[in-house]
């Protein structure tokens, strides 16, 4: 069975840090790349970063760029997001996602799996 299990979320008050993990099971995971989204009420989803378990490229969504950290242990299958500087505006649903290759990874119709999410709230 194919599992996605994110924690981490929080609230944490703006300019505050969190590490998100997304443990991945029931795949191989040299063979994806996991991306983190985030939704936020009323908002569409949004790609906040992606990360290659094959070659260990990143990349990341411009409005994170310089405060969030993507990286992965491939040894425990999880990937984390490192967030610092939160602001209010960083407030969402973060979930991560799991497809074959990095092409398109902000496109959340191209992902084959999925956590249930966890939220993080940034308060000001």
């Amino acid at each position: 069975e194919v599992q996605l299990v994110e924690s981490g979320g929080g609230l944490v008050q703006a300019g505050g840090s969190l590490r998100l993990s997304c443990a991945a099971s029931g795949f191989t995971f040299d063979d994806y790349a996991i991306a983190w989204f985030r939704q936020a009420p009323g908002k569409e989803r949004e790609g906040v970063s992606c990360i290659s378990s094959s070659d260990g490229s990143t990349y990341y969504a411009d409005s994170v760029k310089g405060r969030f950290t993507i990286s992965s242990d491939n040894a425990k299958n999880t990937v984390y997001l490192q967030m610092n500087s939160l602001k209010p505006e960083d407030t969402a649903v973060y979930y991560c996602a799991a497809k074959g290759g990095t092409t398109g990874w902000k496109l959340g119709r191209l992902y084959d799996y999925w956590g249930q999410g966890t939220q993080v709230t940034v308060s000001s």
